[in-house]
């Protein structure tokens, strides 16, 4: 019976060890932000890489959360403008990546570094007349910025840190998620969990067809088990299972 007993135990040993060490995940994830200053469409950036979740501490539930700099990123990435309402703006161009994370799931600080670039009277392909060129840092992290092209195009950009819950503009909203790897729950400190983070992004032009605009950057996180992890996962499985065969058998 104390055999029995030690191996149960050491199944349950074994799974809660994997609990523990789940300080720092892998992670795959999708960063979107919209075109800055006309959001008429969106960039997505995929990336991957390992995130820390609660400090060193691990845990189950996320309550804080670490990134790396640069897992998510483009270069020159381009959007030709054609609806006329935004003349003389003829193309948006995009270089930029995440700078490193940190932070609570509720007031989490990401600056988005980089720029945007606005292509007027042509497009961002073809020879200059005159560009705005937009730095994006304040995204994500929280200020304000202002940008002049003499009387052509001013732009007023504003951000804040990004959130689990929900993040306002004026009157729109966009909704941050924790799901755990089972159920819509916070346990996501885990593997499978899955994340998802908003900024809001507050924008202001003199050009008179988009005055003010309310936008929203989004973070999806997906954190992947670590192969030692899974191991031991299994290992624990396999003890309990062990146990309850050698119960029944006796």
């Amino acid at each position: 019976m104390r055999r029995l007993s030690g191996a149960f135990v050491l199944g349950l040993l074994l799974l809660s060890t994997a609990r523990v060490e789940a300080a720092t995940m892998p992670f795959q994830g999708v960063l979107t932000i919209p075109a800055i200053p006309l959001p008429l469409t969106s960039f997505a950036m995929s990336g991957s890489g390992v995130a820390t979740l609660n400090g060193s501490g691990g845990g189950a539930h996320l309550n804080t959360l670490a990134l790396p700099a640069s897992p998510f990123a483009t270069a020159g990435a381009l959007f030709a403008v054609t609806t006329t309402a935004a003349a003389p703006v003829k193309g948006l161009k995009l270089t930029a990546h995440n700078g490193a994370g940190s932070g609570s799931t509720g007031a989490f600080v990401m600056p988005i570094n980089g720029m945007s670039k606005m292509c007027i009277f042509a497009p961002c392909n073809g020879a200059p007349l005159a560009n705005l060129t937009v730095p994006l840092n304040v995204i994500g992290a929280g200020g304000s910025s202002f940008v002049v092209n003499s009387t052509i195009f001013n732009v007023t950009l504003k951000g804040a840190p990004w959130t689990i819950g929900t993040a306002a503009v004026g009157t729109l909203t966009a909704m941050g998620f924790a799901h755990g790897p089972a159920s819509l729950t916070s346990s996501t400190a885990q593997g499978s969990g899955s994340v998802r983070l908003v900024t809001p992004i507050f924008i202001s032009t003199n050009h008179a067809p988009f005055p003010t605009i309310g936008t929203f950057g989004i973070l999806d996180l997906h954190f992947v088990p670590e192969p030692s992890t899974l191991f031991l996962v299994g290992s624990g499985i396999a003890g309990l299972v062990l146990f309850g065969r050698t119960k029944r058998g006796g």
